[in-house]
C-alpha cells in the first residue's frame, strides 16, 4: 500500500504499525513524533496504529547539538 512520509510516497506491507514503520525507518522511538492525517499520535499508541492507504505521516526527530 502506499502511504506518504514527510512529502514521500513510500510503498509499505499492508497491516502495518507505526511502530513497526518507525523501526524499518531506522528512528529511536523515543526521539520521534508523528502526526497522522493531521493529527498527532501519542507515542504509547505507536504499536496499535496500523497504517492504512493514503495516510499523510509528518515525523520530526530530535536532534542533539550545541
Amino acid at each position: 500500500m502506499r502511504i506518504r512520509v514527510n512529502d514521500t510516497v513510500h510503498l509499505v506491507r499492508d497491516r502495518l504499525t507505526l511502530a513497526e514503520l518507525i523501526q524499518d525507518l531506522k528512528l529511536v522511538a523515543p526521539h520521534v513524533a508523528v502526526e497522522r492525517n493531521l493529527e498527532v499520535v501519542p507515542r504509547s499508541e505507536y504499536p496499535s496504529v496500523e497504517l492504512q492507504e493514503g495516510d499523510r505521516l509528518e515525523i520530526v526527530t530530535l536532534v542533539g547539538g550545541g
